[in-house]
């Protein structure tokens, strides 16, 4: 039997020296519309590069540090490439809405949002009616001027 744990201790050296297996070929990774998530990898990026930047952003915090983040409902991909351009991952991105707590409204065609946890405030979702979408946001900056 001593020939397992030869074969285990170089199965764990490959995976020790193989970059980035998390997000290579894997689900798809999701984030919440209007959130960002960390995202860590293997290996240093150099050069991150979104599918369709209406629906995510990518950023490197340091060479091992992504920020993703969720700006529409929907996929697109992530393309993570070395300094000498090679690629270190390849994966899709899901971009989700966040279902606790939100209730939808709707008064005829028009589509209202709101957080509901633990009360009831308006948020700004895609899709919502633009009139209450200007006056949410108005009121937010109004409260972001008022604490400055």
């Amino acid at each position: 039997m001593p020939f397992r744990p030869s074969v285990a201790a170089l199965a764990i050296a490959a995976l020790l020296v193989t970059p980035l297996v998390a997000l290579a070929e894997s689900a798809p990774v999701t984030v919440k519309v209007n959130m960002a998530r960390i995202l860590r990898i293997n290996a240093p990026a150099a050069t991150v590069i979104i599918g369709n930047p209406g629906i995510a952003d990518a950023a490197i915090q340091d060479p091992q540090t992504l920020v993703l983040t969720g700006k529409s409902y929907g996929q697109t991909n992530l393309i993570v490439l070395d300094s000498q351009g090679n690629p270190i991952a390849d994966t899709m991105i899901e971009v989700v809405q966040e279902q606790v707590g939100l209730v939808t409204v709707y008064m005829g065609e028009r589509r209202t949002s709101m957080a509901c946890e633990p009360v009831c405030q308006p948020i700004t979702m895609l899709g919502d009616d633009p009139a209450f979408t200007s006056e949410t946001i108005a009121s937010a900056t109004a409260i972001a001027g008022a604490a400055n």
